[in-house]
């Protein structure tokens, strides 16, 4: 293959990445929306679910509809799903508490808001890393560097061959054998 096939490869492959990576976020929009919509049906027909959802993981599924939320909005919106929050003594301290180690974990954002309200928006990873000339030719670079770093023997050019006149090859040094523990 010449270079030009691998270019060609290569943009297919990122166009594909791409393609996909939209389609995932797409499906994962779609699987919150049905999660509310069970969750919001379950509750007006009275049933109880029979896998309950833990509060990090409603949290995440009400998120991850990527509207920025306060923590009061999250706690009205479980709450309208039938989330039970009975058993929690402060229940916007829990969800609180869930939202900033959501954000601590990197799966959502903080949003300062100017009017003092705090928002959380879920941290969808929507940039494809495309990779230039430049990035593929730094990593080929610094993959010669690491294979240059692994050589143990240093050439002596100082010595040269008594046949050919040219530089000896380099000897590896003799590893002597450990001596047994008595």
């Amino acid at each position: 293959m010449t270079s030009k096939d691998y270019r060609l490869a290569l943009d297919a492959a990122i166009k594909e990445y791409q393609d996909l990576g939209q389609q995932k976020r797409a499906l994962d929009d779609r699987l919150a929306q049905l999660g509310q919509t069970v969750g919001s049906l379950t509750r007006l027909l009275g049933l109880t679910p029979t896998v309950p959802l833990g509060l990090t993981d409603a949290c995440r599924m009400i998120l991850r509809r990527g509207d920025p939320m306060t923590p009061v909005e999250v706690r009205n919106r479980l709450l309208a799903i039938g989330m039970d929050m009975s058993k929690y003594a402060n229940d916007l301290a829990a969800v609180h508490t869930i939202l900033k180690r959501l954000t601590a974990s990197g799966e959502l954002r903080f949003i300062p808001d100017a009017a003092g309200r705090h928002q959380y928006k879920w941290n969808q990873l929507t940039t494809s890393a495309v990779l230039s000339r430049d990035i593929v030719s730094a990593s080929h670079d610094a993959a010669h560097e690491r294979e240059a770093m692994r050589v143990t023997v240093v050439p002596d050019d100082s010595r040269e061959d008594a046949v050919s006149g040219r530089p000896a090859p380099a000897r590896r040094a003799k590893r002597r054998p450990k001596k047994a523990r008595k």
